[in-house]
């Protein structure tokens, strides 16, 4: 019988090589190069004064939070062809963007955004699996880096955000569940699951199915088990990233940016 191992060496509950790049966009209020091995994505926050059509037409008060979520054509082995050059959008980056943009109006209070909209943009330069957990949790960075910036402008009042998230892929590969898949496990997995949570460990969304596959109960478990433990690692990555960029004038401020006085 051959002994398990996975392609790139690492155990079952290793996460890949982490690096979480400040201000890659300098003219975005905050921005993050967020990095899961090879899998590298651009993550930006930028606000707008104005709000979505709808929220002024059903008279919603507050803010909002949307995403948009693309991957650059040399960001994968085969050119992938601009969305603007088909003359549509692609299916599986409007479902992607749609679940960056749930997954952090899950954790902030749109009400203290007071009439702005705050724009998330991930742009994967390299794919190699896990590009939309990646983008989560680079983006909640790059939120945290813009709101902590508008709130020392004057331009917010107080942080609308509630807790971090993250997200990280779990699956089953040659019969044995890994945690934080890259490209070669995501595409022979039998079973392959995103799970995205915050900090304080609630789940925001569980995405999983069988690949032509069944998984069982004991399976089951095992991922999520394992996507919690690499969220909790991740969780710890993004607090120590914040404590060490988030701007401190003349006052401490903690992961979630509630400032106290030095």
């Amino acid at each position: 019988m051959t002994e398990f191992a996975r392609p790139d060496g690492r155990q079952v509950d290793q996460l890949r090589t982490l690096l979480f790049q400040p201000n890659i966009a300098p003219h975005a209020q905050g921005s993050v190069l967020a990095c899961f091995g090879d899998t590298r994505v651009i993550c930006a926050a930028s606000l707008e004064k104005k709000v979505p059509h709808w929220m002024r037409q059903q008279g919603v008060s507050g803010g909002w939070l949307t995403a948009e979520y693309s991957m650059l054509p040399y960001s994968t082995l085969d050119r992938k062809q601009r969305d603007i050059s088909k003359g549509r959008l692609d299916g599986r980056g409007v479902e992607i963007q749609r679940l960056i943009g749930r997954s952090l109006r899950a954790v902030i209070d749109l009400q203290k955004l007071t009439d702005h909209t705050l724009w998330i943009d991930c742009d994967v330069l390299q794919a190699d699996g896990g590009t939309r957990t990646a983008s989560i949790t680079g983006a909640y960075l790059a939120a945290r880096m813009a709101v902590q910036q508008l709130i020392d402008k004057g331009i917010l009042a107080e942080n609308p955000f509630l807790d971090s998230v993250a997200a990280v892929s779990v699956g089953v590969y040659r019969e044995t569940p890994v945690l934080d898949l890259n490209y070669v496990e995501d595409r022979d997995a039998t079973v392959d699951f995103n799970v995205v949570q915050t900090g304080a460990g609630q789940y925001v969304e569980v995405q999983g199915s069988g690949e032509e596959a069944t998984f069982s109960g004991d399976q089951l478990e095992q991922l999520l088990a394992l996507a919690r433990a690499g969220i909790e690692t991740l969780a710890r990555r993004q607090e120590a990233f914040l404590e060490k960029h988030l701007p401190k004038k003349g006052v401490d401020a903690d992961p979630l940016g509630n400032k106290i006085p030095l």
